[in-house]
């Protein structure tokens, strides 16, 4: 493993590099996870969530964080701390008027926690800075389960709470008042950010995982008002960053994320170019 990473300061190596165990799972990982963000993160832009995505992210660096000084699976951990968050996010912070302090309150608390059990951790430092920047050698079959389960269990729900969910989303007032469970939905909604929140911390980091959650939402909102349009770029967008940063971060060795947020902050501007090319007039993002 020391003999690969050392290559990863050549382009020369790019191709053995890519053949090698660690570098596969991390795009399998990579292509599970822009599959699953870019499904939600339309949404998320669309009902102002992205506030309660950076909140739910702290808190699964808090459940990676205690996963590490327990000594049990970091991916368990921050999938637990993030659909905790989620659960709180959703049952206190409903309403708009009081999600932003909810969100702030318990974030602060969670972080804080998370760094102090950090700071209690006497492994690898190596451990604690990805749990911030997130590293491709950290995915391994273990997180590939991990990986699977929860996005077969994310696009499933997704699936059959899309359209209620969608129109909750877009006018939730009239879909309360014709029966759609706004409440519930709004909970169930808040859990599968979480879960895929999850996903994304030992990738990019709890730091960057906005990169993954939002940017490509934002982007594909902008050019276009047919959820499925949208949907759909995003998707591809949230790929394009995943893959296209893990590639570019291997020959240099330095952190995924900042390539997956550089090449999503590119999107996001290609679009909103296109969007003002076109003269449409944006949507929330």
């Amino acid at each position: 493993m020391n003999d690969l990473l050392s290559r990863l300061i050549s382009f020369e190596g790019l191709g053995e590099l890519l053949e090698a165990p660690f570098v596969q799972n991390a795009l399998i990982a990579c292509a599970v996870l822009g599959l699953v963000a870019g499904l939600l993160t339309p949404l998320i832009v669309s009902r102002g969530m992205s506030f309660a995505v950076h909140g739910t992210a702290e808190l699964a660096f808090t459940g990676g964080a205690a996963a590490l000084l327990v000594g049990i699976e970091v991916g368990l951990g921050s999938v637990v701390g993030a659909v905790v968050a989620a659960m709180v996010f959703g049952l206190l912070g409903l309403r708009q008027r009081e999600r932003d302090s909810v969100i702030g309150v318990v974030m602060a608390f969670g972080l804080g926690l998370g760094v102090l059990m950090l700071s209690l951790y006497e492994g690898r430092a190596s451990n604690k800075f990805g749990l911030l920047t997130g590293s491709i050698v950290s995915v391994d079959g273990t997180n590939l389960w991990v990986l699977a389960v929860v996005a077969v269990v994310v696009v499933g729900v997704l699936a059959v709470v899309f359209r209620p969910l969608l129109f909750a989303s877009t006018d939730p007032d009239v879909a309360l008042a014709r029966g759609v469970p706004v409440r519930a939905l709004s909970l169930m909604f808040a859990v599968l950010i979480g879960l895929t929140t999850a996903l994304a911390v030992p990738i990019v980091g709890s730091i960057l995982v906005l990169a993954v959650m939002i940017v490509p939402g934002a982007a594909a909102n902008r050019v276009t008002a047919n959820p499925a349009l949208a949907t759909l770029l995003a998707v591809v967008i949230a790929e394009v960053s995943l893959l296209g940063g893990t590639i570019l971060s291997l020959a240099p060795g330095l952190p995924v994320s900042g390539y997956v947020a550089t090449i999503g902050f590119l999107a996001y501007l290609t679009c909103r170019l296109v969007a003002r090319l076109r003269g449409r007039t944006p949507v929330r993002a």
